[in-house]
């Protein structure tokens, strides 16, 4: 039987003649970014039974869940580098390798500490789809077509963290917990087999030698930076293990860039920096990432502790907000949209309908489902404009033969701005919470306990009451912080094409 032949090496710019497969090509990078996304979320409705299972206490099943999105944080940016350094294909089979067996070893962990090794290989593998995946992209798409195809695969982005918690429900109501992660194998077998065959090869004639103090450096700042804002909550921000990791990692970043500075073939290119439109977007990515990711994990938490819903049930009726942005992409009606407006004007009207459908949901008197589905479809279309915009603001930034380490940057600051947003509004959350608590129930850390303690049926009206105000509260302050975030990004952004 003889071998096929390997797919034909390109250039780092898109080639004049667009591939006759590109639109398959980005099917298969999308199939692929929905798993890698939809596992940050996947494992929120198996916690009951990873207790039960493996004996994981509340820490354990922390670093089950935080392993993943820590160590694929931590080495976003060194993945971006390898990805243009030694071949954005190759770099992309070698991700579904590292996380395809990450999930098997998932699925085998007889403990905690296997499961979250685990997750923790899975991430390294994560952190080279994220790259490499959208550096392919911008290499087999021409300039006129690449906002949609960015468009598209910012929407699978967005549908692989909606379908996390009811793709998990669903599993879990029919098999044991192993087969979240055996559910990944036969993609990842397909993506392999797919994208072998059909993803070009290329990546940057000038990437020079292998940068590995860089690695060092940017991956241990990055995941000190990281942990820091996922452990403040708990932990406490002037916590010694939270004080130390930020101020840790901020010297060691700071110690990236100067080594960055001098060294003659950087992992990462500062002189992106000076580029007044790069920053813009970046900043814009942190700023929309804030409001927006801090934003829904509120709506999930009053979905399920105000209106009673489920883990899984809660992400079921979150569905029309993700399928509104992959419906308006994949028809290419965003792409219309914001190429008549233009980036700045799209992300300053997308992040407008956000915060407005976030309201509304927030602050309708009906509690019925027509509200919700009204506010989840005006937030998913702000999303379907805002999203793809600032990606593209992101990589049309730098040069082509750069895409891995501009998809580095971007993943990076989409999760500093993510992670930020779900502490900070969180923290709003629980402050108002406490402060709202009958005396009685002073202390208690979080809904479930106060529910717990309460000993009349007036006790718990009470807990439940406060926890909506809570929400309201913590919503609207997300609301405000996607209006002002997407504003402020939008002006950052004209102000670098004026001055461009």
């Amino acid at each position: 039987m003889s071998r096929p032949a390997p797919a034909a090496e390109v250039p780092p710019a898109a080639p004049a003649r667009p591939l006759r497969t590109r639109w398959l090509i980005l099917a298969v990078l999308c199939l692929a970014q929905v798993t890698v996304v939809l596992d940050n979320t996947v494992l929120t409705v198996a916690v009951p039974v990873l207790t039960a299972e493996l004996g994981a206490s509340t820490a354990d099943v922390q670093w089950t869940i935080n392993a993943y999105a820590l160590v694929q944080s931590g080495l976003l940016i060194t993945a971006g580098g390898v990805v243009d350094r030694y071949g954005r294909r190759r770099m992309l089979l070698a991700g579904l390798v590292l996380f395809g067996l990450g999930s098997l070893l998932a699925a085998l962990a007889g403990s905690t500490g296997q499961l979250v090794a685990a997750r923790a290989g899975m991430g390294v593998g994560g952190a080279l789809l994220v790259t490499s995946t959208l550096a392919v992209a911008m290499q087999v798409f021409d300039a006129a077509e690449r906002p949609r195809a960015i468009g598209v695969w910012a929407a699978a982005s967005a549908l692989g963290f909606a379908a996390g918690p009811p793709v998990g429900g669903a599993i879990l109501a029919h098999f044991p917990w192993e087969a979240i992660f055996l559910v990944n194998i036969p993609i990842v077998l397909l993506c392999l087999a797919a994208g072998a065959v059909l993803v070009p090869e290329s990546r940057d004639p000038a990437g020079g030698r292998f940068d590995l103090a860089g690695v060092a450096l940017s991956t241990a700042g990055l995941t000190a930076v990281v942990y820091a804002i996922i452990a403040g909550p708990e932990r406490g921000w002037s916590s010694a293990p939270v004080l130390g990791a930020a101020v840790g990692g901020a010297l060691l970043l700071v110690a990236f860039v100067r080594w960055e500075l001098r060294v003659a073939h950087p992992m990462l290119d500062m002189g992106l920096f000076r580029n007044r439109r790069f920053v813009g977007a970046i900043s814009g990515v942190v700023l929309i990432t804030f409001g927006a990711t801090g934003a829904l994990f509120l709506l999930t938490q009053h979905l399920q502790f105000v209106r009673g819903y489920p883990a899984w049930e809660a992400g079921l009726r979150m569905v029309p907000f993700a399928l509104s942005i992959v419906v308006l992409n994949l028809a290419g009606v965003a792409a219309r949209l914001i190429h008549r407006l233009g980036t700045a004007a799209a992300i300053a009207v997308g992040m407008t309908l956000l915060a407005g459908g976030l309201l509304l949901v927030t602050h309708a008197p009906s509690d019925g489902y027509g509200v919700l589905l009204a506010g989840l479809l005006t937030m998913g279309t702000g999303c379907a404009l805002a999203n793809p915009a600032i990606v593209e603001a992101v990589m049309s930034a730098i040069p082509p033969e750069k895409a891995g380490s501009g998809a580095g940057v971007d993943g990076t600051m989409t999760e500093v701005g993510s992670s930020l947003g779900v502490a900070v509004l969180g923290a709003v959350l629980n402050a108002r919470f406490a402060a709202l608590l009958p005396a009685a129930l002073a202390g208690a850390g979080s809904f479930p306990a106060a529910l717990a303690a309460a000993a009349t049926d007036a006790e718990r009206g009470q807990v439940t009451a406060a926890f909506r105000a809570a929400s309201e509260t913590g919503q609207t302050v997300g609301a405000g912080a996607v209006l002002v975030g997407g504003l402020l990004a939008a002006w950052l952004l004209r102000r670098a094409q004026r001055a461009g």
